[in-house]
């Protein structure tokens, strides 16, 4: 009995990892995306914000290849309303799908983390915007909310059904949109002006880009016919010589 209790290796039990530990990431998950081996597209939300990124996994860590994040819309186009609802979820989607577009990348696949999928919420909004930019991204239509939700509907009827019956609930929950001179009536319309700017901003620097590529062109065949001028030249120079 004595050497039966000392040859004993005792309970077989291995210590998670430390992130799986702290309910940051699922692994088995994490290891059926890096299989897939196409870049992920990383959608997070806190209460105020959204960040999106199109990822590569490699050895010694992540590689960030596109970012943005929904104070871009802000700063860059003059957006009015919160930061973290479903418009602004999805614009930030489009926003980073267009940058990465823009650097070759057309395929990814959806990385929500630990996040619940839900029809509908925030993160697929995320990947509608992403679609509707033109990146290839498996996914099936149900999950994907609705265009009246992406464009902040829900919002503006709430809002209203809120201004008739409740003025000072209405003004305390709105005190944001109402100091930036945005009615939560018009959040529709307004979605729609930014998103029409967003596109815009990436057709001219599409636009800008076609326009550099004859000059490369040109330059590329002129000193194709530099090189063959001297190389007849030289050929001519020698058949003198004999």
């Amino acid at each position: 009995m004595v050497e039966k209790a000392l040859t004993a290796k005792g309970p077989r039990y291995s210590v998670p990892f430390r992130r799986r530990r702290e309910g940051k990431t699922d692994y088995r998950a994490r290891r059926a995306l890096i299989l897939s081996k196409m870049p992920r597209i990383v959608a997070r939300g806190s209460l105020k914000h959204m960040t999106v990124q199109i990822v590569n996994a490699k050895v010694e860590g992540d590689e960030v290849l596109v970012s943005a994040h929904s104070k871009e819309l802000v700063r860059d186009y003059g957006w009015k309303a919160a930061c973290g609802n479903v418009p602004a979820a999805y614009l930030t989607g489009l926003l980073c799908g267009l940058k990465a577009l823009q650097k070759g990348i057309k395929k990814a696949i959806l990385d929500i983390g630990l996040r619940t999928p839900v029809k509908g919420s925030r993160v697929f909004a995320v990947l509608k915007g992403a679609l509707d930019a033109g990146l290839e991204v498996p996914h099936s239509e149900e999950i994907l909310p609705d265009e009246s939700r992406v464009m902040g509907e829900h919002i503006a009827n709430y809002a209203k059904m809120l201004a008739s019956e409740d003025p000072e609930e209405y003004n305390r929950r709105f005190s944001e949109y109402l100091a930036k001179k945005l009615k939560p009536e018009k959040l529709p319309e307004h979605f729609a002006k930014v998103k029409e700017k967003i596109l815009e901003a990436f057709r001219k620097k599409k636009a800008k880009k076609e326009e550099k590529k004859p000059t490369k062109v040109r330059r590329k065949r002129k000193a194709e016919s530099e090189r063959k001028k001297s190389s007849r030249k030289k050929g001519e120079g020698g058949k003198k010589k004999k």
